[in-house]
């Protein structure tokens, strides 16, 4: 056996993840307590630890801005999940010290970490950039909560520092685990035809305003937070059926206004595509917004799809289950997302595709540093990888351009492959 060779790690070789971030998706920890949300236990931190007992993950860590904030933070993860599930080790080394306030601490910690290993970013949209780039600097593999960024630029850069390095690099949408938004995948590719009309709605109560009030209308927007997650259900679906080339984008405006936050209450961005084989066009609406009422569900989430030979709605905010408990309010669950609920004292949400989103990327990872997969043979849609996701940053972008130019469209101009965007220009009428 030649040196490298013996060198080369096996696919049994564990990961070593660093989670980039300590907020609500992260811990589930939020302004001193446990997210008001459904995600209350996090669901990173948590499924790192479970991936850990299971024999995927070695080393955790965490780092985020304000250190003195993990105290607070290993308490609620002890609460939450050590006390919860049998077996769990919440071993995690933390950036930076418990003393310290740095936003660039994700230096520190980076260069503590390996060529190969993970890197997972729940950080303020505006902040991904910077962080992925060190990461893959490094020879880490990443993976970004979505939007994985906010402009074309960054995500060609990205697209670029991820070839060079040979890494792997991927957008964390969890609802493409979904079996719903699976099987309507399929389903509209295989057997709806041409792309004619979609409708996509997506809220959360308005107390995330608070949640997000360091950034919120500052470094983002409701759309970027939560329209990106149909727009990428879109790109999935439709890649190679049909292409998105104007958007254009309004808003609702008063309730963060009174709070004294300058930022949109919901947007909607109407996007019109192009069907590939034959030049006819389609239509998307994507609605996203943060000031709804708190009701059943943290999120609504729905979505109405429509091909020429076929239709389908999706609701995904109502499983057909429902929780009724003393002291707390009525609800309808959805445990496909994160089973919370340990069997015989252990956790048990392995099946549910917030966990399947994760456990994907770090097999893929181990996979390629093994040597038994590249890079690209992720490509395929199975990862919502850089190179397959940049429509989507393009729609982003260009109805956030949209909305600052009071509602003017914006056309998504392409590159010789006549796929992957590569500018976008007010549309001349």
């Amino acid at each position: 056996m030649s040196a490298p060779e013996a060198k080369r790690p096996k696919l049994a070789d564990k990961a070593n993840v660093l989670m980039v971030g300590t907020g609500e998706y992260t811990t589930g920890y939020v302004g001193g307590t446990a997210a008001d949300s459904d995600k209350g236990a996090g669901v990173v931190a948590l499924t790192m630890f479970d991936l850990r007992r299971r024999g995927k993950v070695d080393r955790v860590g965490m780092c985020g801005v304000n250190g003195k904030k993990f105290p607070g933070i290993r308490n609620h993860m002890q609460k939450n999940i050590g006390d919860v599930y049998n077996n769990m080790d919440l071993t995690c080394d933390t950036f930076p010290s418990d003393e310290t306030v740095d936003p660039k601490a994700y230096l520190d910690a980076v260069s503590t970490f390996q060529a190969g290993d993970v890197a997972i970013i729940f950080t303020p949209d505006d902040t991904h950039y910077e962080i992925a780039m060190a990461c893959i600097e490094k020879g880490l593999h990443v993976m970004v909560t979505k939007p994985i960024v906010q402009t074309l630029e960054h995500h060609t850069n990205l697209i670029k520092a991820a070839k060079e390095k040979n890494v792997l690099v991927s957008m964390e949408v969890h609802k493409r685990w979904d079996p719903f938004y699976a099987d309507a995948r399929d389903r509209a590719r295989s057997q709806f035809g041409n792309f004619q009309y979609m409708y996509a709605y997506m809220s959360q109560p308005k107390h995330q305003l608070e949640t997000f009030k360091a950034w919120a209308g500052k470094s983002s927007d409701i759309s970027f937070y939560l329209n990106s997650h149909h727009i990428d259900f879109s790109e999935w679906t439709l890649e190679g059926i049909a292409r998105p080339i104007r958007v254009t984008g309004t808003s609702s405006t008063g309730v963060a206004h009174s709070k004294g936050m300058k930022t949109e209450d919901s947007i909607t961005l109407t996007v019109q595509w192009e069907n590939l084989n034959d030049k006819s066009l389609g239509c998307a609406v994507y609605t996203s917004s943060w000031v709804a009422p708190k009701g059943d569900v943290h999120s609504q989430q729905r979505f109405f799809y429509m091909g020429t030979n076929g239709e389908i709605n999706v609701d995904q905010a109502h499983r057909g289950m429902t929780v009724a408990q003393d002291g707390k309010p009525f609800a309808s669950v959805n445990p496909l997302f994160m089973k919370y609920t340990p069997t015989n004292g252990m956790f048990s949400g392995q099946g549910s595709y917030g966990v399947k989103s994760f456990e994907c990327f770090v097999d893929a990872c181990r996979a390629v540093n093994a040597g038994e997969k590249t890079v690209q043979d992720y490509d395929d849609g199975s990862l919502a990888t850089v190179g397959t996701t940049v429509q989507g940053t393009a729609i982003l972008e260009a109805g956030r351009l949209s909305l600052d130019a009071d509602g003017r469209p914006m056309d998504i101009v392409y590159g010789e492959d006549g796929h992957t965007p590569v500018g976008i220009k007010p549309h001349e009428f």
